[in-house]
């Protein structure tokens, strides 16, 4: 039986310490791109909190339908009190906190112990994976053999990205048949679809309540932060010690809301989990390796909406699958896909996902290049990016090291050797091959083509334009992974173009890009202002990648300094504290955010390529990497429990920062765990 828990506890902490913790968050998703979050007592503070945000496909994108639910319980002395939710209690008044007194995840779901007046009751929410269906259970503990339990759901139904101050729709229509109610606004495809399965439920129709709603994270990003909510009123149940209360909102039909009674969808549920890491690698099925399995689950869709592609793949016999790059305002990336994949899916058993993934975005290629993103309310993607196509070459490489799956290699070889030619000749972007030296360059004004890719309108903060190290790297990678895929499929001499290729980007690579004066590599080498000596991490990765560009002597050099300068508790920093333009917090509005973005700020991800490093040149130190990775693990009881932010402020106390849940910084922690317990 599968048990990892982990709990925090709040009985008998001071009001400040609690208010504290109560800025960490929880999440909860359902394969689609869909999800639940909020903090964990119940505050919504953020535009993207709600109990339930369904995927819809396009143009709607993600939509938050149901925000809020406040919940009351009757004590035996006929009083009612809040045990949990925001309004109409205001934050600074704790009693509702301290009705709270243990949060706990039980294998990655989210369960709240609510405890007054001698009554014990705990709250469960999970959603129906592949369903725009949440479902939160409430069971009395302790205390008098039947207690009424009041809920008021708030809502106001728009995109989740969109601003809180949004005018509500015109008019929001409750239709109530029997035990079943449904809320539709004019002009919104989707209806919300509440039911209280098994419970005898009575309901307080008040002509729709509103309610003025403030969102602190907003606030503190520099966004709109005042909102109104709107309710149909309150729900009253009795829950007894043999009857729990059951409480569904979904987007689904009725038909698909109650085929499953909310006890055999749990167990479903549960089973599923047990199953994620029974699949997975052995070193990865206890423990916080584990719970990193479960976290990456949450990353791995199947996108609603994209018809073409899902005919295109079910006719070739696939499945389509894909990847939200972090949680809660990112969609699929391909960026972020290639470098997660093997984490995701590999290190999780989900082989055939993986296929899946590749064969679907080998699907997307155009002009030689994989999208960078896929917009949240539209159906195509956009292209910019240099680099996620040569992530490609990486993610397919790690995937046919694990599975062998020499079709799937057949079937892309020809449009690997198409993105090699492409990038030859010259493609979008500027991206091309420079025919003096045969490395890479890429660059066009007002585009942000590497992973550092902060824009704040029209300015682009790391243009990082002409040769970039890591670009290189990855494309050296790309050309010697092609070689030995020509020598398998064609032989030898087809596979020799792409070798001189590789030995001239070698060569040069060397030449120029080691600044011997600093004794480490260029940041940018021939950019737009010559050479760019930054201290940044991009250059780990001539060190870190199956086939590395930089020749073996310089990697102790290389790997000390980024040590030295670069390496925090939680991640690396993305730019040095010496240069000019290094910032030491991410805060503030969009633009201040931006401008910290790659400019000191700590990535989670880039510990995977440090350790890759770490071990390619030290293969003996692997109890340091298992300690680098146990003081980032430490990370789990903060910010999204269970799960690894995206980025940090770059000193003490190294606070998380950015998406609350990160495909990865997930991804790569859970592979350079498996690597050092191997």
């Amino acid at each position: 039986m599968l048990n990892l828990v982990r709990s925090i506890q709040l009985a008998g902490l001071s009001g400040s310490r609690v208010r504290e913790m109560l800025r960490d968050e929880w999440l909860v998703t359902n394969g689609l791109g869909g999800y639940a979050s909020g903090t964990i007592c119940g505050s919504v503070t953020r535009r993207y909190h709600g109990l339930l945000i369904a995927a819809v496909p396009a143009p709607f994108g993600r939509v938050v339908m149901l925000n809020h639910l406040t919940e009351y319980i009757q004590l035996p002395d006929e009083r009612w009190m809040q045990i949990g939710g925001e309004e109409p209690v205001p934050m600074g008044d704790m009693e509702t906190v301290h009705c709270m007194t243990e949060f706990r995840l039980e294998n990655q779901l989210p369960v709240w112990r609510f405890e007054c007046g001698g009554i014990s009751i705990e709250k469960r929410l999970f959603m129906v994976y592949g369903q725009n269906t949440t479902c939160v259970s409430y069971e009395l503990k302790s205390g008098p053999e039947n207690v009424s339990l009041q809920l008021r759901p708030s809502l106001h139904f728009r995109r989740h990205d969109h601003a809180v101050s949004e005018p509500l729709q015109k008019e929001f229509q409750l239709s109530i048949i029997g035990q079943r109610y449904e809320i539709s606004s004019e002009g919104w495809l989707p209806r919300l679809r509440l039911v209280f399965p098994g419970c005898e439920c009575t309901m307080t129709h008040d002509c729709g309540a509103f309610r003025e709603s403030f969102y602190l994270r907003e606030s503190e990003r520099g966004y709109e932060s005042v909102g109104q909510l709107w309710s149909p009123g309150i729900f009253q149940l009795e829950l007894s010690h043999r009857q729990p209360g059951r409480f569904l909102a979904s987007t689904e039909s009725w038909e698909k809301i109650v085929a499953l009674a909310p006890d055999i969808a749990l167990g479903c549920e549960q089973r599923r989990r047990e199953r994620l890491i029974s699949q997975a690698v052995p070193e990865a099925r206890q423990g916080v390796p584990a719970e990193l399995v479960l976290a990456a689950d949450q990353f791995v869709i199947t996108p609603v909406g994209r018809t073409v592609d899902r005919v295109r793949a079910h006719a070739a016999g696939d499945e389509i699958r894909t990847v939200i790059a972090g949680y809660h305002w990112f969609t699929d990336w391909g960026r972020d896909t290639m470098i997660s994949l093997e984490g995701l899916t590999l290190m999780t058993g989900r082989y055939q996902e993986a296929g899946w993934i590749l064969r679907t975005f080998a699907g997307y290629i155009r002009d030689g290049l994989i999208p960078n993103l896929f917009p949240e309310e539209a159906e195509g993607g956009l292209y910019h990016t240099a680099d996620a196509t040569l992530w490609f070459f990486h993610a397919l490489n790690r995937y046919l090291e694990f599975t062998k799956d020499q079709l799937t290699l057949k079937l892309v070889l020809p449009q690997l050797t198409e993105i090699v030619a492409l990038h030859q000749e010259g493609t979008r972007f500027g991206i091309q091959v420079d025919p003096a030296d045969g490395l890479l360059v890429q660059g066009e004004e007002g585009y942000q083509l590497t992973w550092m890719d902060a824009k704040a309108g029209d300015w682009v903060v790391t243009p990082r334009r002409g040769k970039a190290v890591e670009i290189n790297a990855l494309w050296y990678n790309a050309l010697r992974l092609l070689e030995k895929w020509m020598t398998l499929e064609h032989g030898k001499e087809a596979a020799r173009p792409y070798g001189d290729a590789a030995a001239r980007v070698f060569e040069s690579f060397n030449r120029k890009f080691w600044y011997a004066e600093g004794g480490y590599l260029y940041d940018v080498a021939e950019g737009e202002r010559g050479n760019d000596h930054a201290f940044r991490p991009n250059q780990l990765l001539a060190i870190s990648l199956e086939h590395p560009v930089l020749e073996p002597r310089y990697w102790s050099l290389v790997l000390d300094k980024v040590s030295e300068r670069l390496l925090t508790p939680v991640g690396l920093r993305s730019l040095s504290q010496d240069h000019p333009d290094y910032k030491n917090r991410y805060f503030g509005d969009l633009r201040s955010r931006d401008a910290a973005y790659h400019q000191g700020t700590v990535w989670a991800w880039l510990i995977g390529p440090y350790i890759d490093a770490l071990l390619a040149t030290h293969p003996e130190r692997k109890e340091e990497a298992l300690h680098l990775l146990e003081r980032i693990s430490d990370h789990h009881n903060e910010a999204c429990l269970g799960s690894v932010s995206e980025i940090f402020d770059a000193e003490e106390p190294f606070v998380p920062r950015g998406c609350i849940a990160q495909a990865w910084s997930v991804a790569e922690l859970l592979r350079c765990w498996v690597k050092v317990l191997k």
